[in-house]
């Protein structure tokens, strides 16, 4: 007998229907599944057959083929385990309904027939709409929430084998799992750090929320212990709110990935990635037989932490400058080409030398000049040039560590960067792509960053006498653009390129 059970599999972000047929035939006992699987999907036939025993159903002794269409498409995953099961089942007669092709089959099979979570059921739901005559979607329990966010065919969370067998015969066992999203999304909107925490620094915050208010990537140069780290992971909080779209298609990735939290539905903050030094090429830029999304797209959305800059291969940096520009990364594989959104806003830290203390009246720095130039080296001028603001971070006063006076909380910053971001929207509006100032090209800078006589002058003494270069210069006019936005200002005034020349005047010391 023959039986046509429902699935789906993830490629890239976004997820597709793969129908699970099963053939049993009067022959000698073998079990052989085609349709390009992956390891996981090979193995899934001893998971299959012991859970079908300790369910209390009849395993055949016969030959069975399992297919997973289409074909061409190399499978992957242990989501296969529930829908394979089924399909035995219902070709050997086990199954009292007819058909089962109207409801959505996904799960990993225990031994014991209990089921476990699975990867990228979000995408899958979001994907299985009612146009395609489908009634509902079976996934496990730590499952449910997830599924249910797409909001698009009911969902069912069964805990067994045997569960979703009585399910199949009686829909009525079992009710559909609902969240309510709006009250989903403003519960994990919460972060659990603060600006206020930070001691000091104000000319860092200050830059930082420059920086958040027009999507601009930064660096922060300073000695050990100055809190470029503490200052770093509280960058997210002063972002602009998430939307619900965005949320949901930050989701889908580290769903896809495997990494969301054990029974969360939602990345509704924005994501903070802080990988090691030692990070290999795949797992910054994403990789595998079939690709799996890097760091720089679990930042989608938020922000990719580099914490000591120059430890970094440079071969990895360099490989950044690509997603950095195109806001995507593309992996191509023998089978496959995917493409990972990877939109997210980079936030770098390093010391100024090898010992860290170049430049500290605390410390004495006990680098040569050549050790310090090749230390900064290691980090390329195009990597740099992507770089809009480049700022010091020095070491703490005793005074400000110990001050009981908190400082400004984020609540209070990202009111001020959330409006800066709507005038962007609405000068934006009509270019395609373009949602902040860190977007423009030097085309779009001609047109949006106007500035007078005065400004122009201050600009050309900055070129001239403090030694930065022409490239510098289109940085400069889309930093003070951000800072006349938190302004309030439609004009870019001469103090506001000032201060913009103030976050690239690193330029002149180290890379220019």
């Amino acid at each position: 007998m023959l039986a046509r059970i429902i699935s789906a599999a993830t490629l890239g972000v976004e997820a597709y229907e793969v129908e699970v047929e099963a053939d049993i035939q009067q022959q000698l006992p073998a079990f052989v599944t085609v349709g390009l699987p992956e390891g996981a999907v090979r193995e899934s036939k001893e998971r299959v057959t012991a859970a079908i025993k300790n369910s209390d159903f009849i395993f055949p002794s016969k030959r069975i083929t399992i297919n997973l269409a289409p074909a061409d498409i190399k499978k992957e995953g242990s989501a296969f385990d529930l829908p394979i099961a089924v399909g035995i089942l219902a070709a050997t007669g086990q199954i009292l309904r007819e058909t089962i092709d109207d409801v959505v089959l996904l799960g990993e099979l225990s031994l014991d027939g209990s089921l476990r979570p699975v990867p990228g059921v979000l995408p899958m739901a979001m994907n299985i709409g009612k146009d395609n005559g489908i009634k509902g979607i079976l996934v496990p329990p730590e499952n449910a929430r997830e599924a249910a966010m797409a909001d698009t065919v009911p969902v069912f969370p069964v805990r067994s084998l045997k569960e979703a067998i009585h399910f199949l015969e009686d829909e009525s066992t079992i009710r559909p799992f609902t969240v309510d999203i709006d009250s989903v999304f403003d519960d994990a909107r919460h972060y659990l750090v603060d600006f206020a925490d930070v001691k000091g620094q104000e000319s860092a915050k200050r830059a930082l929320e420059v920086a958040a208010a027009g999507g601009h990537n930064i660096v922060m140069i300073g000695p050990p212990g100055s809190g470029k780290t503490m200052l770093a992971r509280r960058v997210p909080t002063v972002l602009p709110d998430m939307s619900i779209s965005e949320a949901l298609e930050t989701t889908k990735i580290h769903s896809v990935a495997g990494r969301l939290a054990p029974g969360s539905a939602l990345v509704a903050t924005r994501p903070f990635r802080s990988p090691h030094h030692s990070i290999s090429y795949a797992g910054l830029i994403g990789g595998g037989t079939i690709p799996k999304p890097g760091e720089v797209s679990l930042a989608h959305h938020g922000i990719l932490f580099l914490d000591e800059l120059p430890e970094f291969k440079k071969d990895i940096l360099e490989m950044l400058r690509q997603p950095m520009e195109d806001k995507s990364v593309t992996i191509s594989r023998a089978l496959t080409t995917l493409t990972y959104p990877a939109s997210f806003m980079l936030v770098s830290a390093m010391n100024p030398c090898p010992c860290g203390y170049y430049g500290d009246p605390n410390h004495e720095c006990n680098c040569s000049t050549s050790e310090i130039q090749r230390y900064m080296s290691r980090i390329s001028g195009p990597l740099m040039d992507r770089i809009d603001i480049h700022i010091t971070v020095p070491s703490v006063k005793f005074k400000e560590l110990s001050s009981e006076r908190r400082g400004e909380e984020s609540l209070v910053i990202r009111a001020r960067v959330n409006e800066a971001r709507r005038r962007q929207l609405a000068r934006y509006a009509g270019e395609p792509g373009m949602f902040c100032n860190a977007h423009m090209e030097s085309r779009d800078i001609r047109r949006f960053c106007p500035v007078d006589d005065s400004a122009q002058a201050l600009l050309a003494l900055a070129i001239n006498k403090q030694g930065l270069s022409a490239r510098a210069y289109d940085r400069i006019l889309k930093v003070a653009r951000t800072i006349a936005d938190l302004a309030g200002s439609d004009e870019i005034e001469t103090g506001h390129v000032a201060e913009a020349i103030h976050y690239r005047t690193l330029d002149r010391h180290l890379w220019l």
